[in-house]
């Protein structure tokens, strides 16, 4: 089963361009071994509703990968991580940025902190909180969330886990144009991103949310 996951995930990378298709056959190697994971602890936590290992290099690996660009201020937050998404796929990708992986379940920051130990994850670090009451030692450059809450929610939540100047980016799926307005009339800045997510059918796209309107174009 590993060839056809590494043709797709090699196929993938090749599409999305730069730089994710400048990853390394070891970065390569260490999402898929990522996957292997994933499939064996989801047989028995439930810890995503995607069962089909080639379905997970679209929509977890890819996903996660389309968006790293906009990934170029430490540390990175990824609040409400679940299954270590899209936190460990950027970690492999990034490996000189630092993460902390965040999430209230159990469960599923035993599964990303056994995950970034075997694959020897040195820039992660795994939390379980609620990201209302984390309370970090240091503050975050950036902060990014997968399908996890409402814009304004996001951004009101995280505050006291900002550094000044931060930038907040969501993956979403349908541009959420009522969310982007709410907070465009409450004067913070926001822009959506088209993302094309190779073998995953739908609209994605990637909201980058900040607070000075003037910091990007």
């Amino acid at each position: 089963m590993r060839q056809p996951l590494r043709e797709r995930l090699d196929q993938g990378c090749a599409r999305l361009g730069s730089p994710v298709a400048d990853l390394s056959d070891a970065q390569r190697n260490a999402l898929l071994n990522y996957i292997d994971l994933l499939v064996h602890w989801n047989s028995r936590f439930n810890l995503t509703a995607v069962r089909d290992p080639l379905e997970m290099i679209g929509r977890h690996l890819l996903d996660s990968l389309a968006a790293i660009a906009a990934f170029d201020a430490s540390p990175v937050l990824d609040l409400g991580t679940g299954a270590g998404l899209p936190g460990i796929a950027l970690a492999i990708a990034r490996p000189e940025l630092q993460f902390v992986l965040l999430d209230s379940v159990g469960k599923k920051t035993r599964f990303v902190r056994q995950a970034a130990a075997s694959l020897e994850l040195g820039n992660v670090k795994v939390v379980q909180a609620r990201f209302e009451s984390y309370q970090p030692v240091e503050k975050f450059a950036t902060i990014t969330a997968r399908a996890l809450a409402p814009l304004d929610a996001l951004w009101s939540g995280s505050t006291h886990l900002r550094q000044p100047g931060a930038t907040l980016l969501a993956y979403k799926g349908h541009r959420p144009d009522e969310e982007m307005a709410a907070l465009t009339a409450a004067g913070i800045g926001v822009t959506a991103q088209r993302l094309e997510v190779p073998f995953v059918t739908g609209e994605r796209h990637l909201i980058r949310i900040y607070s000075n309107p003037d910091t990007y174009g």
